[in-house]
């Protein structure tokens, strides 16, 4: 038996487009369903909306998203981070060049005062990203 606690990130129509950015930077499998193939469209509109994505993705890493369909509230905006970290450096700094392509730099990567090598940014999609390289000098 497992457990495992995942993001699920909820979009008003642009979970395709997160998706498959996502994929491009954490590689992997990637599975999008629709309102309008599961037979769950209530509006026309929505039909081709992901009604959910899952990107099984490299090292393990798993993300989901999904769009709200018409009549349903916008996702608000939330202040949960997303988080990366680990020793494998080559990964890491791969996944923040990816990540980093159209997003706003909070804080570059760089080696961080406990010693690891460390940097935040907001993606294109307002998705919020820490990354943490344990022990790595930049």
């Amino acid at each position: 038996m497992s457990v495992r606690l995942n993001p699920y990130l909820g979009f008003r129509s642009g979970a395709r487009e997160a998706l498959e950015f996502y994929h491009s930077v954490f590689h992997g499998e990637l599975t999008i369903g629709t309102f309008g193939e599961a037979g769950m469209s209530q509006d026309p509109a929505d039909a081709d909306h992901v009604m959910h994505g899952q990107l099984d993705g490299e090292n393990g890493l798993l993300l989901m998203a999904s769009d709200a369909p018409a009549g349903m509230p916008t996702p608000s905006e939330s202040s949960i981070s997303l988080s990366l970290s680990g020793d494998d450096t080559e990964a890491l700094t791969r996944y923040w060049n990816g990540l980093a392509n159209g997003a706003t730099i909070v804080e570059p990567l760089t080696q961080a005062p406990w010693g690891d090598t460390f940097g935040m940014l907001t993606d294109r999609f307002q998705v919020s990203w820490l990354v943490n390289i344990t022990g790595s000098a930049s």
